[in-house]
């Protein structure tokens, strides 16, 4: 049985630019949960758990509205901060159960069950970051005990000070105040129960790998594009990286397989370029005269699809091989979602051309093919 309880919440406003106040529009939310305790709230689909120890929710309230305080941190009094956790407790339960519910409807079948902890890794130095991880024979950086085997987002408590660009108080870095760091988390979750870009479903339950490839952190970032309903996905808390730099990550028409870099390179810069085509490809739609929402079901439906191991006459071992290897392309993932909605081929081609992404080629092979086209230019 489940209940509903009004909290507070940032929810995406569209803004291109980063607000004085925060990263969304602050408003109060029906929250639909299972149980609320000292420190959790438990969802259908999510449980969200502060794990630094203090008591901050009164099971017994029908209303956990909380004020932002600028994200807590050193800066403000111990009331604002208590004040500061409450809220990213609320916030990142409501924005969590979105994405859920978004992606399951998209997807036609719901996730398994998540666990966020929020204020992981607060020694040696607070972090004010996140990541997702699976069960696995080791973790970097290292974790006091296993993971889920169906995975959880770790969230830091916070660290530093995000800059007002119209030059008032700066805000606190607490990830779950941050819808961006919040959605690509999650991202992962949708990631590793469909694509499965690193095999894991092949794996003992208990040794997967928390390892990332480009496609999947790329995949992350038109995830939240999509719920944030913006490209400029990071551009709150970095604002005062430059548009054109790699750290910003923003999904811009001028990335593209050109850039890319492969190897050891950071999966999250070579990631944007499928991310950055997936939103052209996206807009391509539009402009066809198409919903943007069939574009976001035939990406979900396209990460399904690609999923399956393929059938043939090869052994076990050399398709999982093979797949391995073909889960890293673009192409690969392309041709998956081609096949989940063909009506869209034509604008989503268009779209994905502009980045030098076409079908049926390697990561390597595409950037040789976009070089040699940018030299001929």
């Amino acid at each position: 049985m489940t209940r509903f309880v009004d909290v507070s919440a940032y929810l995406p406003d569209g803004r291109r630019t980063p607000g004085r106040l925060g990263p969304g529009q602050l408003t109060t939310v029906p929250l639909e949960v299972v149980s609320v305790g000292p420190t959790e709230l438990v969802l259908p689909e999510v449980t969200v758990r502060d794990e630094r120890g203090v008591p901050l929710l009164d099971p017994n309230e029908t209303q956990l509205l909380s004020e932002p305080s600028q994200g807590g941190g050193p800066r403000v009094t111990a009331d604002e901060d208590f004040q500061a956790r409450v809220f990213g407790l609320t916030n990142t339960a409501v924005n969590a159960q979105r994405m859920l519910r978004t992606m399951a409807e998209l997807l036609g079948q719901p996730l398994p069950h998540l666990l966020i902890r929020i204020g992981m890794h607060e020694s040696p130095r607070r972090w004010r970051g996140g990541h997702y991880r699976v069960a696995a024979r080791s973790y970097d950086p290292p974790e006091f005990g296993d993971a889920q085997v169906t995975g959880e987002i770790h969230l830091g408590g916070g660290d530093g000070q995000i800059p007002d660009p119209d030059g008032g108080e700066p805000y606190f870095g607490a990830p779950s105040h941050n819808l961006a760091i919040v959605y690509h988390e999650i991202g992962h979750h949708v990631c590793r129960h469909t694509a499965d870009f690193r095999l894991n479903q092949l794996r003992p339950p208990t040794e997967q790998t928390n390892k990332k490839v480009a496609v999947d952190e790329g995949t992350c970032d038109i995830l939240t594009a999509i719920m944030l309903d913006r490209p400029d996905i990071y551009g709150w808390h970095r604002a005062t990286t430059p548009e054109w730099e790699r750290r910003r990550r923003g999904l811009h028409p001028r990335w593209t397989m050109a850039r890319f870099e492969g190897g050891s390179f950071d999966p999250h810069f070579d990631g944007t370029i499928w991310a950055s085509g997936c939103w052209t490809a996206r807009e391509s739609v539009a402009a066809a005269g198409y919903d943007r929402a069939r574009f976001d079901r035939m990406l979900l439906q396209g990460l399904h699809l690609s999923g399956a191991l393929p059938e043939d006459g090869r052994s076990e071992e050399e398709r999982t091989k093979l797949a391995l290897k073909q889960r890293r392309y673009v192409s690969t993932l392309l041709e998956a979602l081609l096949a989940a909605d063909p009506e869209l081929t034509d604008p989503v081609l268009a779209g994905m051309a502009a980045h030098g992404i076409h079908p049926g080629a390697s990561n390597v092979a595409l950037r040789e093919a976009a070089l040699a086209a940018k030299l001929a230019s």
